[in-house]
């Protein structure tokens, strides 16, 4: 274990109920870090944020400039919810926020993650998984698009993989690099990085058109089709529509409130076709593996090597 990785581990203490940590001149307080957010697995919350802390070389760079929607679990992972787009308030003064405007006129101002004493205040909210904007502050034109490949009932995890190696084979034919990664929950997430350029809408639109390629494709075992009822049983929905103005995913490294404490972790294309399985990957053991492999992720943040779009976008 690197001494890096073995700070982190020890930024948060077990024994007590709550800190004040100072990072880098920033003081953030931790409160009820005993409480069990899983408690078939014995997880605490104050587990939840060392993973994070842990994790948090290679997951900062992901949330950087980017909104993020907080989805609030303050009972733990099988607890109820609530979402929140507004930082609250009172909130430390070194907490950023990007203002967006949305089609009623209200300027919202949420959080963005920029450093570690951020990520572990936005943790210590009760929010297990994180959920960031696909633009950044500075242009709400999308950096990347992406497809949440999701079962539909009576689909195992196995069409969800030969799901992934079509949309896979379908964009390396388009010469697109695409990036795969367990969502933790139930399916696969494949991204593609592209130049900042076209718009949301078109970026919308060009995966909707590519989705429903895929359904024509192999319609016994994809499907296109938005609308719950309609979803033929047994397939596996290629959801576009994860790329409209406002939407989010699961960010990659993201614990989810899932029964094992599942996480969202990139996978090599190899892996998805040996048959990696949602539980391969969790809170206790994706540290590890990220410092054994380093960040699967990283092109995602190049500049370089982005596909540009706009020659598939109509006139």
């Amino acid at each position: 274990m690197s001494p890096r990785r073995e700070k982190a581990r020890e930024l948060i203490p077990r024994d007590e109920e709550g800190v004040a940590l100072t990072l880098r001149g920033r003081t953030v307080k931790l409160t009820n870090l005993r409480k069990l957010f899983w408690p078939e697995l014995g997880i605490s919350k104050g587990d939840l944020l060392r993973y994070y802390a842990e994790i948090s070389p290679a997951l900062l760079p992901h949330l950087k400039d980017r909104a993020m929607v907080m989805k609030r679990y303050p009972h733990g992972a099988a607890g109820e919810f609530f979402f929140m787009k507004r930082a609250p308030s009172p909130r430390p003064d070194w907490i950023e926020t990007c203002a967006i405007e949305h089609s009623s006129g209200n300027v919202i101002d949420f959080p963005i993650i920029q450093d570690l004493a951020a990520l572990l205040w936005v943790v210590n909210l009760g929010c297990i998984d994180l959920n960031q904007w696909y633009a950044r502050c500075d242009d709400d034109r999308p950096d990347y698009l992406h497809f949440d490949l999701d079962p539909v009932p009576d689909a195992d995890f196995s069409k969800v993989r030969a799901t992934a190696l079509l949309v896979h084979e379908a964009l390396d034919s388009l010469k697109m690099p695409s990036y795969a990664k367990t969502t933790g929950s139930k399916g696969i997430h494949v991204y593609v990085p592209i130049a900042r350029g076209p718009t949301q809408k078109e970026v919308w639109t060009f995966a909707k058109e590519f989705a429903r390629l895929m359904e024509a494709r192999d319609p016994k075992l994809v499907t296109a089709q938005y609308k719950i009822a309609k979803r033929p049983m047994g397939r596996v929905l290629v959801d576009y529509n994860q790329n409209a103005w406002g939407k989010t995913l699961a960010s990659v490294y993201s614990v989810r409130p899932r029964p094992r404490a599942t996480v969202s972790t990139p996978v090599t294309w190899k892996e998805v076709e040996r048959g990696v399985s949602i539980e391969d990957f969790r809170i206790d053991n994706v540290p590890a593996r990220v410092a054994r492999l380093g960040d699967l992720w990283k092109p995602l943040l190049e500049k370089r090597g982005r596909f540009r779009l706009d020659g598939f976008l109509r006139g």
